[in-house]
Parts: C-alpha cells; sequence; structure tokens
C-alpha cells in the first residue's frame, strides 16, 4: 500500500479503492464557557460518512483512548471484521496499546505525515462541518452537555443530513428512502433547539 504523502494522487486513490473498509479518526476541542478546553474523539467510516462520537474529555491520556477504541469495536459488533484500515495522525495520544486494539482485530493502522492534515481528509471535513454547523453556534457547559450536543448532531448527522458525495443521502439511507419531488405537505422538526430544521413527508397526505 502507498505511504501517505501530501499532494500524492496514489494515496488518494488507495483511500478511494478502500473507502468501504476504511476507518478514519481525529481529535477536535471545544472551548466551554468557562474557558475549559475539551478534546472530541470521534472515528468516521469512510465508505458510508457515518460518525461515530466516541467521548469528549478535558484529559485524553493513552489510556482512554485505547478506551475507546475498544468500545468502538464492540459497538460495531460483527461489522467490526469489515474494516482493514485505519487512518490516524501522529499524535502522542495514540499509544501502541491504542493499535494494537485495532490489531487484534485485523486492521492495520496507517499513520499520516506530521503536519499533513488533508492526508485525513475525512476527518477534517467533519470537523469543519460539525463547527461550522453545531459547535460553534453554541455555548457549551462541560462535558455532560457537550456529549448531549454532540451525540443529538451525530444523530442528525448520520440519519438526516444530505451529503453531496453519497447523491444527497444522508449515510444510514439508501437511494430507496430517497423522497422524490413533489413531496406533497412537508414538516419540520427541530434539532438542536431549533440550531438546524430536519423535514419530512407527513404520514397523512
Amino acid at each position: 500500500m502507498p505511504a501517505p504523502r501530501r499532494a500524492d494522487d496514489r494515496w488518494r486513490d488507495f483511500v478511494r479503492a478502500h473507502a468501504a473498509s476504511t476507518l478514519a479518526c481525529d481529535f477536535f476541542t471545544v472551548d466551554t464557557v468557562t474557558l475549559r478546553r475539551l478534546y472530541v474523539f470521534f472515528v468516521v467510516e469512510v465508505g458510508t460518512r457515518f460518525v461515530h462520537v466516541l467521548g469528549g474529555t478535558a484529559h485524553p491520556d493513552g489510556a482512554w483512548v485505547t478506551q475507546q477504541a475498544r468500545n468502538l469495536l464492540v459497538n460495531l459488533e460483527d461489522r467490526a471484521n469489515t474494516f482493514r484500515f485505519l487512518i490516524r495522525d501522529r499524535d502522542t495520544k495514540f499509544t501502541s496499546s491504542f493499535d494494537e486494539v485495532f490489531a487484534g482485530n485485523g486492521i492495520h493502522v496507517l499513520k499520516i505525515p506530521p503536519r499533513s492534515p488533508r492526508t485525513n481528509a475525512f476527518a477534517e471535513g467533519w470537523v469543519r462541518t460539525t463547527r461550522t454547523e453545531c459547535t460553534d453556534r453554541l455555548l457549551i457547559f462541560g462535558e455532560r452537555h457537550l456529549r448531549t450536543v454532540l451525540d443529538e448532531y451525530a444523530d442528525h448527522y448520520n440519519r438526516h443530513r444530505p451529503h453531496r458525495s453519497l447523491a444527497l443521502r444522508a449515510p444510514t439511507n439508501d437511494a430507496s428512502n430517497v423522497i422524490p419531488l413533489p413531496l406533497g405537505r412537508i414538516e419540520r422538526r427541530h434539532v438542536l433547539g431549533g440550531l438546524i430544521n430536519e423535514y419530512q413527508r407527513t404520514a397523512n397526505q
């Protein structure tokens, strides 16, 4: 497999070819109203863009991150065996124990070069979207509040938000669930207190 390098067409081709069997992970930070910095750890299923928010903490040490990796594989159940690669950066929070959790499940860890976030573009894309649509527009009060907000946003992102790369489908929806126009009567549902709106066809037409 090609070593990931900046602006390397072979790396992009490799990721596209193995998208269905590839995971990508990363952290992003959120500052609370008390100026406490929280670190959010997440994993993206590259093929479907489905996101798993694994946790948020002020102290993401190696033991905590490794435990989140174990939790992910447990939650994936039999689907864990469909993944062959995990893309991550070289953050020191990713210890050898973290890599061993995935290696034990037959998943090969691919480390991107230093200071090349575009090599992990799928994870970086989710960070930009989440900040733009969610966390940059809310006041976060603490870990519990952040988890509630991100759980609700991730549910919206995975089940309802259209993705251009998926032909305007959500990660959990296949083409048969796309509602053709004209839609008829539509109702609106508020997400995150009205920060985001979801629209769906009413049961009675």
